[in-house]
């Protein structure tokens, strides 16, 4: 279904309708944070799309009269890039699953399956995706944060700090990745509620994407449970990195959609807003439009790719790469097309050239995504994510 370009022609005419809704709220949470539920609970029908599974998800997005559930990668790509072409912080401060849900589907029982999305059903809920660490980043062979025998009571006991989490101070249930055993595969995923004792959440300051109210984890002796441990009834193999790998892949083009639609919403708006050009400045716009359209390709060949092999983030990493990049110069040539001052006339500019630098440090920066894409290429990766004969 989602292969269909009628399909998804009519997919992506969706989400353009409901970022209309997000034009008057954009500069006010880029203002204040705090304010996501507030703003993002009036006409956005959030709970369409942040990808609720069929059996949580009683009333779905349709397009012609078929549901979608936003589960896959192709789908999200597209609804995604139209939102954040008015405000991408916007979408990433909606309640809902984002990354940790990758995880629950991957490796979760059926009982943490239904904690987990039971809560997000019954309430607004934002999740976390605790990986990175003030020290290492998201490096397993560095992680700090451990899992250790609670010699008192016989459970465990979680103790570290991870940082640059997305929504992780209001987040009422996610998941963090703590080291249990030495080696490759001592990484475990942990599924942690906030008000669990010796959890917290402070937000940071941050330039770009503030809606997404990026945080600081610091955990003190929270208690966990055998119970909690994700993966728990599977091999060692198939638990705690091997879904986060998983996850980043599928997350990845997801992101180059939100840089995309950023880039796109910067030539738009000077497309509209700057009415005398000079013939050097159309032929700016002109090239710019040009890569914009060649980049969109890349994103949905990425995002098939992801469907397809979870596994191979090759595709995935060049087109956040390409992506990334892009964001940051449409919006530099859009200020440049609007001259000296274009940050204060144009606020909505300014925000879109602070949110476009924050790309770059989500899921991996350009020097990891190279590494990756080069590890495809050795491996005989195609361009459609297919092995090589």
């Amino acid at each position: 279904m989602t292969t269909d370009n009628g399909f998804l022609s009519d997919l992506r005419a969706l989400g353009r309708e409901h970022a209309a809704t997000l034009g008057a709220t954009a500069l006010e949470l880029d203002r204040d944070p705090s304010r996501a539920t507030a703003l993002l609970s009036g006409e956005l029908p959030w709970r369409q799309l942040i990808g609720m599974p069929a059996e949580y998800n009683p009333d779905p997005l349709r397009v012609r009269g078929r549901p979608v559930y936003m589960d896959r990668c192709v789908e999200q790509v597209v609804v995604m890039e139209e939102l954040a072409r008015v405000d991408a912080a916007a979408v990433l401060a909606l309640p809902g699953p984002s990354m940790s849900g990758f995880v629950i589907a991957d490796i979760a029982d059926q009982p943490q399956r239904d904690r987990y999305y039971q809560l997000l059903a019954d309430r607004p809920t934002w999740t976390f995706f605790g990986m990175t660490e003030p020290a290492h980043g998201s490096d397993p062979a560095g992680m700090r944060t451990a899992l250790s025998p609670d010699g008192a009571g016989g459970g465990l006991l979680l103790n570290g700090t991870k940082r640059f989490v997305g929504n992780g101070a209001r987040a009422g249930i996610g998941v963090v990745f703590a080291r249990r055993h030495a080696g490759p595969l001592g990484v475990v995923a942990v599924l942690l509620q906030s008000g669990t004792a010796g959890f917290t959440g402070v937000p940071l300051d941050t330039l770009g994407l503030r809606g997404l109210q990026l945080s600081e984890l610091r955990m003190r002796d929270v208690p966990v449970a055998e119970e909690d441990l994700l993966g728990r009834h599977r091999s060692a193999t198939r638990g705690g990195m091997w879904s986060a790998v998983r996850t980043f892949n599928r997350y990845r083009p997801v992101v180059a959609s939100f840089a995309l639609g950023v880039a796109q919403g910067a030539h738009d708006y000077a497309a509209e807003h700057r009415r005398r050009l000079s013939a050097g400045e159309r032929h700016q716009l002109s090239d710019l439009a040009d890569r914009l359209e060649g980049t969109r390709a890349m994103v949905l060949a990425a995002a098939h790719a992801a469907d397809r092999d979870p596994g191979d983030g090759t595709l995935a990493s060049a087109a956040k790469i390409r992506a990334t990049r892009l964001a940051e110069e449409s919006t530099l040539l859009a200020l440049r097309l609007f001259g000296p001052g274009a940050r204060w006339e144009h606020p909505l500019l300014d925000k879109w050239a602070r949110d476009a630098r924050a790309f770059e440090f989500m899921e991996g920066t350009s020097n990891v995504q190279r590494l990756t894409l080069t590890q495809g290429y050795l491996r005989g990766r195609l361009t459609d994510g297919r092995p090589a004969a």
